[in-house]
Parts: C-alpha cells; structure tokens; sequence
C-alpha cells in the first residue's frame, strides 16, 4: 500500500532523470494502484492526489517506457484530453491506438491529434468511420483545441492536412448524398405527426455545410462532382447565400467603425455556379416520395425558398421553375380542398403558404385563380381593440400614435397575411384580375383599410381595392373594447357587453376571443347572462371572476348529485369542443357522477 502522502515523491520520481529504467515498473505501478486508507478500503481523496501526481509525471513515463503492458497500464489512466495532447506532441502514436481503443471510443480530439504528425494521417482518416456521424466534422472544427487559450509566443499550429481535410468533406457529404439516391422515408414516417414530419430536412447537411463553407474556392469542381455533386448543389442553393448574409451582418456588427451591413451583399454564388446547381434546384429526386399531398406541398415550398435566396434563379431558371411548380400542383393535387379540422392548428399556415409559393414560382393562370379562391375561404380576422390600459397607451402613444389603427391592430396577431398574400398574388401578371377582385368584395373591412395603408401592389390592384364600398361604421369591423368609466356614460352598458359577445371576433378569433372574454369578465356592468356565455374553463380558471362560485354553489346547493357531476365535468380536454359556463351548469342537473377522461 502506498501512503498518500508519498504521492508527491513518486511523482518527482517519475519525472527525475536520474530515474533507472529498473525502477519504471515500481514508480508506474505505484501511480496507477487505486489509494487506500490507512484501515483499507478506497480512499477518494487520497486518490485525487495520485490522479494529480500521474497526470504531471504522465508525458515523461511515456517518453521513456516502451514495454507495451507498462504503456497500457498508463494510457488507461489518462483522460481524453490528456491523450490527445500527448498525441499532438508525439508522446502517445499509432502503435498505442490498440492500448487506448480497448477501452475507449473513438474521439475527434485523438483523430486531429494523430493527424499532427505527417507519418499518422492515413491511420488518422482510417479511425473516422469509428466515428459517430455528428463528430466527423469536429476533427477540423477542433484541430486547434487551444486556439483561444495559447499563449502569443507560442509555436503556430500546423494547417489540417489536405488529405485529412477532403476526407472529412465526403465524409460529411456521404449521408446526405446516399439519401439523394434513395431518398425514400424511414421506417415508420407515415405515423409521425404532420406537424414534424418534414423530409426537408434530411437536405439540411449541417455538418456537410460547416465543411464546404471552409473551402469556397473549391465549389465549382465539387459542383460537377461525379459522387457528390448532387450533395453539394442542394447545400450551395440552400445555404450559401444565407450564409454570406450572415457573414456580412455579423462583420458590421463587430467592426471597429460600427459600419452597418449591406442592403444588398454581393450574392455568394456567381451566375455560372448557380447554373451549376440548376440540376438540383427543382428537388427531382423527391418527385416520387410517398403521401404526395405533403410531400409536393413540401417540395414547392422548399423550391420556393430557394428564390427568395437567390432571386437571380427567377430569370435563369424561369421555364423549369414554372414546369415544377405546374407538376408539383398536379401530382400532390394541392387545390383539393379539405374542411378545416379542430385539431389542424397549422390549417390557415399551410394554405397561405402555397398562396405565396405559387405567387413566386407559377405562371398558371389556373393555378393562381385557384390559389385566390382558397385565400376567400380562409376564415375572417377577428380585429379587437383591447381596452384602455393607462400604462400601455402612454407607452405606445409615444412611440407609436397609430397603434391602435385598424390595419396595425389587424397585424397585431399577424392577421393580415391574408390579404398581404393576396398582395403578392395580385403582384404576378398572370394571375386573372377576376380571380383576386373577387376575394377582395369579401374581404374584412379592416383587411381593405390595410391594403389602402400597407400595401405596395400594382395600380390596378389598389384602385379595386378602394373601389369595394367601405362599412358605414367607422371602425372598419373592429371590436373596440372600452374601459367600465367609458360603458358607464353609455346608456346601456350590458347591450355593449353583449355586442362584444355576439362579434365573430368572439366565436373564432385566437387570441382577440381571449381578449373579449377577459374584457366581460372584469367588468363591473357583467351580469350573470353575460357570464353564462362564457367559456368554462375561463370562468373557472384560477384567475375567473368571483361571482362565479357564487353562481355554482346557489346551483348546486346541498344537491350531492350535482357537485359528483360538477367534478366529473370539470376536465377540460385541449381539443375537444369546450362548454360555455351556462351549458356547464345545466348539464349538471342530468349528467352522471362519472369521470370524464380528458382527452
């Protein structure tokens, strides 16, 4: 048994020059043997000194034991970063790899350390299949693991070698150009949620972009690259210039003279590059995936996306865009409408979505006039002006006079996409002039005033617009919602209440129903009709009003049947179709004492 004391001296014996190489095995073995008490057992902080005392006397020992079993036993004691910057310096080499791999996984800080040697790279590139596919990459991103921390009059780091640096690149390229040949879904797909399941996302290549982002000089030969060329056109049409944006965004932020960014950077990629990733731009090999009314949706969004990044591809381009857009409508059968379903949270998303997609790629007239009767059936804003705040109007009348106008109220919720993708549509000349008049005449009053004050589209388009007869209200359909001191100087203050309550701004309107609900229930003008028309579960909700438990316990006073219904009724499911407090109410007088199982 060692004493813990003596850790110290075994230390500077391992390190002394003096040392015998007889006496390698004893010092070795005395650093290596777990401590223990004085009456036995492990003794953890006595231990802690010994870790301390082998990781300072490590690199001599190595240097200067070559016995294979007295390396193994001090290369499992070494941590990771430890052995990776033996490595670096040439301490630990390819020959302890078997030693080091019998207990250990592979890391990238050992595959760039063994690379730092000119003899090692081959068997470096050889351990990066060991590699789990999201540390590939980090072999070059952390080749200089103490770039932030050295020293300045320290000795430079030696650049990634060549050969290492294109082996990491098809490395990084290899999955996402293996999907392009078999771009089928996985095992399972068909049972995610609609809301998750996006292929799109296999073409993302985070790792495969970090990598060709480091070697722009050299996208033009991989563009035509026989294996990856396919790859690289996706990341190049999908990322580059986003990238560039970026760049250039963050290099104004950190410059010295606070210059700002460019309006309009130089694009990243020069016409005969993108022409080089024309083969890629339209997704052919996602033409034939399964469940097409998502997939085709998916894929024309996505080509989409790539001319707004680099709107030169519109002329370039311009005839294949417009056959993938035609194809894409026709396969996925995107213009067949479907209801609305409750549970379809990203129903309104989706069609706008397509709206704004075909705006930008579509030169069918069918097509658009079809896009135009969607966005009619899309259900109608619900514009509320919440009631005077004190704070909040100072606030904003500052900064901001025309907050409470109808068309900033209407992108308050970000109600006006409708009628901004209607914009967008009347925008392209082949869409017919009837097709969008005609969603115009139904438009939300507030929807025309934002046109008149927002909108920038052509001047046929705007003189329909002001053409629609305007309401003969003032408020252009806006629920204003007034303080109790306004509903006081009203004559009836209950029939305002009512009004707000009747408004289809009530029924369906997101968060401007919650606004009206939370604006009835404070008021002191409230009766207790106006409180059955509300929801339940807002009635009952911690926050409800305190008049409410009055009503519930008066309905269901020593009636022991009604308070089991009233606990088996209050469980309020996300999607199922909630209750008004009035109908709660009355359902207690027949419902069974059964728990409901929330849904």
């Amino acid at each position: 048994m060692v004493h813990a004391r003596t850790y110290p001296l075994w230390r500077d014996l391992a390190m002394s020059e003096e040392l015998p190489g007889e006496a390698l095995k004893t010092v070795i073995g005395a650093l290596c043997s777990p401590a223990t008490g004085p009456v036995g057992g492990f003794d953890a902080q006595a231990d802690r000194w010994r870790e301390e005392a082998l990781k300072a006397a490590l690199p001599v020992l190595l240097a200067r034991t070559s016995a294979k079993r007295l390396r193994s036993q001090l290369l499992l004691h070494a941590d990771e970063g430890t052995l990776a910057a033996l490595a670096a310096e040439g301490t630990v080499t390819t020959g302890d790899l078997p030693a080091i791999l019998r207990h250990r996984q592979v890391w990238p800080g050992l595959v760039a350390a063994l690379a730092r040697r000119p003899d090692q790279v081959d068997a470096a590139i050889d351990l990066l299949p060991r590699l789990r596919a999201h540390e590939v990459e980090r072999v070059v991103r952390d080749w200089d693991p103490d770039r932030y921390t050295r020293r300045k009059d320290a000795a430079p780091v030696p650049p990634v070698p060549q050969k290492l640096f294109d082996a990491v690149l098809e490395a990084c390229l290899a999955p996402l150009a293996a999907y392009l040949l078999h771009p089928l879904p996985e095992e399972g797909w068909e049972s995610v949620s609609l809301h998750v399941r996006d292929w799109s996302l296999e073409l993302s290549g985070r790792d495969a972009w970090a990598m060709l982002a480091r070697c722009p000089e050299r996208w033009p030969q991989l563009a035509v690259h026989p294996v990856f060329g396919a790859a690289v056109q996706h990341l190049l049409l999908d990322r580059a210039e986003a990238q560039a944006i970026e760049d250039a965004q963050l290099q104004a932020a950190t410059s010295p003279d606070g210059e700002e960014p460019p309006a309009d950077p130089a694009g990243a990629l020069g016409e005969d590059l993108l022409r080089a990733c024309l083969p890629a731009l339209c997704c052919p090999e996602l033409a034939e995936l399964p469940n097409p009314e998502v997939t085709a949706r998916r894929t024309l969004h996505h080509i989409a996306g790539r001319i707004r990044s680099n709107p030169r591809l519109a002329g370039i381009a311009a005839e294949q865009l417009h056959t993938a857009a035609d194809a894409l409508v026709t396969r996925g059968r995107l213009f067949d409408w479907v209801d609305k379903q409750q549970t379809d949270y990203e129903f309104t998303s989706r069609i706008l979505r397509l709206a704004e997609d075909l705006a930008l790629l579509s030169t069918n007239p069918g097509h658009l006039a079809a896009a135009c009767a969607h966005l009619a059936r899309l259900d109608q804003p619900a514009v509320v002006s919440p009631a005077p705040s004190p704070r909040l109007t100072r606030v904003l009348s500052n900064i901001d006079p025309d907050h409470d106008r109808p068309a900033r109220l209407l992108e308050r919720h970000s109600e006006h996409r409708r009628v901004q993708t209607l914009t967008t549509l009347a925008a392209n000349p082949h869409t017919p002039h009837a097709a969008v008049t005609e969603v115009l005449n139904g438009l939300h009053p507030a929807e025309l005033a934002w046109i008149t004050e927002k909108a920038d589209g052509p001047d046929w388009f705007l003189a329909a617009a002001a053409a629609v007869p305007a309401p003969e209200e003032e408020n252009h359909g806006v629920v204003r919602l007034l303080d109790d001191d306004e509903l006081a100087n009203h004559p009836d203050p209950a029939a305002v209440l009512q009004s707000w309550l009747d408004s289809p701004a009530a029924e369906d309107g997101g968060l401007s129903r919650s606004e009206i609900y939370r604006a009835v229930a404070a008021s002191r003008h409230r009766t207790p009709v106006h409180l059955r028309q509300l929801p339940a579960d807002e009635v009952l909700s911690g926050h409800g009003p305190d008049d409410a438990l009055q009503l519930l316990v008066e309905h269901c006073g020593r009636s022991a049947g009604r308070w089991e219904a009233l606990a088996a009724a209050m469980s309020f499911g996300y999607d199922e179709e909630k209750l008004s407090f009035g109908q709660l109410l009355d359902s207690l007088d027949h419902t069974p004492a059964r728990r409901r199982v929330a849904s």
